[in-house]
C-alpha cells in the first residue's frame, strides 16, 4: 500500500472564466460626468470627489440603497451641492463609457472556445438595464451576477458564495478577472485563479498559459 504522503496532487485545470464588467470590458468613471459640472476646476471636483460622492457612497448604492433615498440623504448633509448629487442619479448614464474593444475580443474568442463565462459586478440593480441595452456582448455570459441583487459587493465572501450557489461554479475551477487587487485577492482566499486585469494583451497571456485559450 502507497502512503498517502507520496500521492501527488494534480493541480485542477480551469475550464471557467468570470469576469468582472466595469474597469474590465467597458469603462466607468464618474469624472466623465464632473469634468462638465465643474468647469475644468478639477482641483474642486476631486475634492467633491473624495469628500461628498465617495466610493463608499457609492458602495451603498451598489449594495442596494435606493438612488432616490441615497441622493436625498447626501443631499441634506452638502445642501450646496444638491444639484451636483443629483446628476449622480439622472445623470448616470453620462459616467458609462465606451466598450473596452481589445478585452471584449478576449471574451469573444472564450466564447468561440466554448469555454463557460460569468461575470460578476459591483453594480446598482437600477442601472444596470442601462448597461445591457447599450452593451450586447453581455447576453454572452452563462449568468451575470450584479451586487445589487444580492446586498453585498466584492470582495465580501458571501458574493462570492452567492456566485458559485447560483451557477453551480467550482472555484477550484475558475479564473476570477478584475481590476481591482483587493476583489481579486477576496476571489483567490474564496478558491478561485485570480488575475489582476491590467491590459488586454497581459490578460489574454495569462488565460493562454492557464490552458484557456490558443
Amino acid at each position: 500500500m502507497v502512503s498517502c504522503a507520496y500521492v501527488r496532487h494534480v493541480p485542477v485545470r480551469p475550464d471557467t472564466v468570470v469576469f468582472d464588467l466595469g474597469g474590465v470590458l467597458m469603462e466607468w468613471e464618474p469624472r466623465r460626468l464632473y469634468r462638465t459640472m465643474f468647469d475644468g476646476d478639477n482641483e474642486a471636483m476631486e475634492h467633491f470627489l473624495a469628500t461628498v460622492c465617495t466610493p463608499a457612497w457609492n458602495d451603498l448604492l451598489d449594495r442596494g440603497l435606493p438612488f432616490t433615498t441615497g441622493v436625498e440623504r447626501l443631499a441634506a448633509e452638502h445642501p450646496h451641492h444638491a444639484a451636483r448629487i443629483a446628476a449622480y442619479h439622472t445623470r448616470w448614464e453620462e459616467m458609462l463609457g465606451p466598450p473596452m474593444d481589445d478585452v471584449v475580443a478576449v471574451l469573444r474568442d472564450l466564447v468561440d472556445a466554448s469555454v463557460p463565462v460569468y461575470a460578476l459586478s459591483n453594480w446598482s440593480a437600477e442601472t444596470f438595464p442601462v448597461a445591457r441595452r447599450r452593451f450586447p456582448f453581455l447576453e454572452w455570459f452563462n449568468g451575470v451576477l450584479i451586487s445589487g441583487d444580492v446586498g453585498v459587493t466584492k470582495p465580501d465572501p458571501r458574493i462570492f458564495d452567492e456566485l458559485c450557489r447560483r451557477f453551480g461554479l467550482d472555484p477550484a475551477r475558475a479564473v476570477f478577472v478584475d481590476d481591482r487587487a483587493d476583489n481579486v485577492e477576496g476571489a483567490r482566499r474564496h478558491g478561485f485563479t485570480g488575475v489582476r486585469f491590467v491590459s488586454a494583451v497581459s490578460l489574454r497571456a495569462e488565460l493562454s498559459a492557464l490552458g484557456l485559450l490558443d
